[in-house]
């Protein structure tokens, strides 16, 4: 029986502790696992095993020194963020420590009867296995509970912890009072003391779980509030660009009513003979005219002065742009500050977030009662980053509009493709 024993238990320190731990770690922080995060891991839990026997050390004592150990992996060994390394470890031991709980307190109410006969190595060894079971089917409700980005989620870690602590605290009291082994006659007392004991661990774990899926709709409230916070600043910067294309507009209107007049100016000054004042005047003309010019011309105000404003701010980068939007168009303007906006933005972030030459192309072809953009700019080598909000912008604008997104990296090019429906009956 010393020799079973010892072979249950260095199946559970290798397979319940050892891979499952580091499985779910890596699966939760969504790091690669490597051969040697395993080897050091083994190392520590024998060691740990081996001075808590030689000592006769407390079982609690033992635990903390595996949560301590994973945590230095999970910190040091796969560079994750001191929160996340913290609650890692500790929903690691707890999951395992919660699930040899449960499976002892059906040992100690069912096998008390058994001992002495065949028939309980074969229970034990059926038990062993159904833990392995229970614990794996634990983590996989962790981890789809607790599945996060590390923008969206990483921020609010902290709040999982001290719930985590206390949920591993009461569970580890249990194992350490409840159950050393079962005695070989068990009273109908005792069975149901084991049976209350087993009904609180899975309370427990069922608030666990209960306070993971709390904790992941607090974190999608406080994503929604953010993405909230930038729609309305977006949404007050459009203004501002649809109130200044308005004022140039209403400039140039000005300029081109008061032209009669000084282009009779210009005629007496050179019917005069007065060349210089002449040049003077051609000067002053050209200064207003250029003021009220836009880099770009598109036949939207709007879309003009954002163009030259974006692009002018990233003058380090090659910008083309060969655009004439229909007249009338059919979109709204701040639908068109929404789309040119969030498309120029990414476009020059992921120009400067590459190496090499910097380049956008912004272009634009009428295709039935559709309208084609599109936007090409350099990116840096590897796969796209996860679809943050400004594409979700544009995917509404499109939907709104009766269009469609299309993305596409090739290489070191990037290209976003919008499709929008101008068409007069759907503007009616």
């Amino acid at each position: 029986m010393d020799y079973f024993a010892l072979f249950l238990d260095s199946l559970c320190l290798i397979v319940g502790h050892g891979v499952m731990h580091m499985v779910f770690i890596s699966r939760l922080t969504r790091k690669r696992l490597k051969k040697w995060h395993f080897a050091a891991y083994f190392l520590l839990l024998g060691m740990i095993q081996l001075i808590s026997d030689r000592l006769a050390l407390d079982g609690t004592l033992s635990v903390g020194a595996g949560v301590l150990a994973l945590y230095g992996l999970s910190r040091y060994g796969m560079r994750n963020q001191r929160s996340v390394s913290w609650l890692a470890a500790v929903l690691s031991y707890y999951v395992s420590q919660l699930s040899f709980g449960i499976i002892n307190s059906v040992e100690a109410a069912l096998f008390p009867r058994f001992i002495g006969s065949p028939l309980l190595y074969l229970l034990l060894l059926a038990a062993q296995l159904l833990f392995f079971v229970l614990c794996a089917g634990c983590y996989y409700a962790v981890l789809k509970l607790l599945a996060w980005t590390e923008d969206s989620q990483t921020p609010y870690i902290g709040l999982l912890l001290f719930p985590g602590l206390f949920f591993f605290a009461a569970e580890l009291y249990i194992l350490e009072t409840a159950y050393s082994f079962f005695a070989p006659v068990i009273s109908l007392e005792e069975v149901g003391r084991h049976s209350t004991l087993l009904l609180l661990q899975v309370m427990g774990l069922a608030a666990l779980l209960c306070t993971l899926y709390a904790y992941r709709h607090l974190c999608k409230g406080f994503q929604a509030q953010a993405e909230l916070q930038s729609l309305t600043q977006a949404a007050h910067e459009q203004k501002v660009y649809i109130t200044e294309a308005q004022a140039r507009y209403e400039q140039t209107k000005s300029f081109r009513h008061d032209i009669k007049n000084h282009l009779s100016v210009l005629d007496g000054l050179l019917r005069g003979g007065k060349l210089e004042e002449s040049r003077e005047y051609l000067k002053k003309l050209e200064t207003v005219s250029e003021s009220l010019s836009f880099p770009y011309q598109t036949g939207n105000p709007v879309v003009d002065i954002l163009l030259g404003e974006k692009l002018g701010l990233a003058k380090e980068i090659a910008a083309e742009v060969s655009l004439v939007l229909p007249k009338p168009c059919g979109i709204d303007d701040l639908d068109l500050c929404v789309l040119f906006a969030n498309a120029l933005d990414n476009a020059i972030a992921a120009c400067r977030s590459g190496d090499g030459a910097r380049a956008i192309r912004v272009g634009g072809k009428r295709q039935g009662d559709f309208y084609m953009l599109t936007f090409e700019n350099t990116c840096p080598e590897g796969p796209l980053p996860p679809a943050g909000t400004g594409l979700s912008n544009i995917q509404a604008v499109a939907e709104k509009y009766h269009g469609a997104v299309l993305t596409e990296k090739n290489g070191r090019q990037f290209y976003l493709s919008v499709l929008l429906n101008v068409s007069p009956s759907r503007q009616r």
